[in-house]
């Protein structure tokens, strides 16, 4: 239907061949094995019925890219001039954040000289390349992609993906609908092995209270209504794709500068969208695969930067819900040591906006996400006898609180509710890991189990007051430390009270 470009080369061309065009010195050697194979067999077949007006924006693809191998970020762009209309193509702008590292053979000079003497020649004025000239993190490195960009659309895409035919007219038809949606194409999976194409099925994309994304079932009136080429509606995006229209996104305030790395930017979006008036749906019948890194990119210890992000959006934007955050990280309200940086901007930026309160977003868009805000206490439980170990979930298989060195991760973050139940374990959003600690009135050991599942609810239920005993409302039995011949040289009993005395580390600020 559409013009091809002159020259376009296939998106299956080896990197033994990608070699060869590049001449030599200036090349990465062959790197992993591509299997050829036609991404437009993988397309809903009733996506591919579908017939598009010429008369829709233009878009700009931004591909973020850091030590990537140069023969990945080519079949990323071969990819999208490929598979993208010519006439609705404006640019590809690629942004190197300060590459400097070898990546599978490949040195960084060859992100440099040889990338830009290729893409100038294959895609005269088509391609510009912007160079961070320190390591900024792709937060802010899709923002500097984002002020280089000039047509109607932004597109955002990590630089190891491959486009399916078609996949861009479904999403600018619905963007030139309504410019306040931004627009996820359904992802699919490139396993980094071999390259095969594996297919995923359609999803929304979600969070738990840490701001870690994950896919989620689609809605239920999306199931119901019986089109499976229909948009999903979703509360947040993964964060490895995104279009957007160009000055909507400014208007919104990009994403949050001040965050590092990556990691939280993505949730902020779909919440911020949301909150301030406009949507954010994935498309069933736009499909971008994705390579799956595995080595990635920055530093090793995300969950640092990830952390310090989740700070910014509760704080910003989550209102009494915010507790549930500093919760999930396990982390106090207050004298927490985390600098989580200026976020004055982004308050005065909701303002101006006029946006809704989280709770409207959680009834009406992520009704699935669980909410905690009855609890009282939480972190780290500790007794009077043992103050170097902790309560922990142990082995799931025998449903058994233990003791275990103090560590604060998830098997250990405690919780005490409002109902008189204590958890263990780390929060979920749709469904959880947290345990229900039972007394049932047969065991010497406290059994750790689902709360619903219990009819005898007195069993499920403890008197608790920081710095007191713990003591199941049923049977009168107080939760204990006691010394014994096993690992870390103490048991977690439930027997006849002797007074000891328990602490959880946090208490919850309403």
């Amino acid at each position: 239907m559409y013009r091809r470009v002159k020259n376009r080369l296939p998106i299956t061309l080896s990197h033994s061949v990608l070699a060869v065009r590049l001449g030599r010195g200036g090349v990465c050697q062959l790197i992993i094995n591509m299997y050829r194979r036609d991404l437009e067999k993988k397309q809903l077949a009733w996506c591919k019925k579908a017939s598009f007006p010429r008369d829709l924006p233009n878009i700009s693809l931004i591909f973020i890219f850091v030590n990537e191998a140069l023969s990945v970020i080519l079949r990323s762009v071969h990819s999208a001039v490929n598979h993208t209309p010519a006439h609705l193509l404006k640019e590809i702008i690629l942004v190197d954040d300060y590459s400097d590292d070898v990546i599978f053979g490949c040195v960084p000079e060859q992100l440099k000289g040889p990338l830009e003497d290729y893409v100038n020649k294959r895609y005269p004025g088509m391609v510009k390349i912007v160079r961070n000239q320190k390591r900024e993190g792709l937060i802010r490195a899709r923002i500097e992609g984002w002020k280089a960009a000039s047509s109607e659309v932004t597109g955002f895409f990590d630089a190891h993906v491959e486009f399916t035919p078609s996949w861009a007219e479904p999403v600018l038809i619905r963007i030139k609908e309504d410019h306040k949606r931004i627009i996820l194409p359904s992802i699919d999976n490139i396993k980094h092995e071999t390259f095969e194409l594996e297919r995923y099925e359609n999803s929304g994309h979600g969070y738990n209270w840490e701001l870690w994304c994950m896919y989620i079932n689609p809605p239920k009136q999306w199931w119901d209504d019986g089109d499976t080429s229909a948009p999903i509606r979703t509360p947040a995006m993964i964060g490895c794709s995104f279009v957007v229209n160009r000055e909507y996104f400014g208007h919104l305030g990009l994403l949050d500068s001040g965050m590092d790395v990556y990691g939280g930017e993505n949730i902020e979006l779909g919440i911020k969208v949301w909150l301030c008036g406009g949507s954010m749906e994935v498309l069933p019948c736009s499909r971008v695969a994705h390579i799956a890194r595995m080595k990635k990119p920055y530093h090793s210890n995300i969950a640092s930067s990830t952390r310090r992000n989740a700070l910014r959006v509760a704080e910003v934007w989550m209102d009494q819900f915010k507790s549930q955050v500093y919760l999930a990280w396990n982390i106090p309200m207050e004298n927490h040591g985390i600098d989580y940086g200026d976020i004055s901007q982004r308050v005065a930026l909701r303002k101006s906006l006029h946006c809704k309160n989280f709770e409207w977003y959680l009834d009406n868009v992520y009704p699935e996400m669980r909410r905690y805000n009855n609890t009282l206490f939480y972190g780290e439980i500790r007794s009077s006898k043992a103050t170097h170990l902790c309560m922990d979930q142990g082995e799931k298989v025998n449903h058994t609180a233990t003791l275990h060195p103090c560590h604060g991760m998830g098997p250990q973050l405690g919780r005490y509710t409002k109902e008189g139940h204590f958890f263990l374990g780390a929060l979920g959003s749709t469904g959880d890991e947290t345990r229900c600690l039972m007394d049932d009135q047969v065991s010497n050991f406290p059994q750790l189990l689902n709360c619903d599942k219990v009819s005898n609810t007195r069993l499920t239920t403890w008197h608790f007051s920081q710095n007191e005993s713990i003591i199941n409302r049923a049977t009168g039995r107080c939760l204990e430390v006691i010394q014994a011949n096993v690992y870390f040289g103490h048991s977690l009993v439930l027997q006849t009270c002797s007074g000891q005395r328990w602490n959880i580390k946090n208490t919850m600020k309403q």
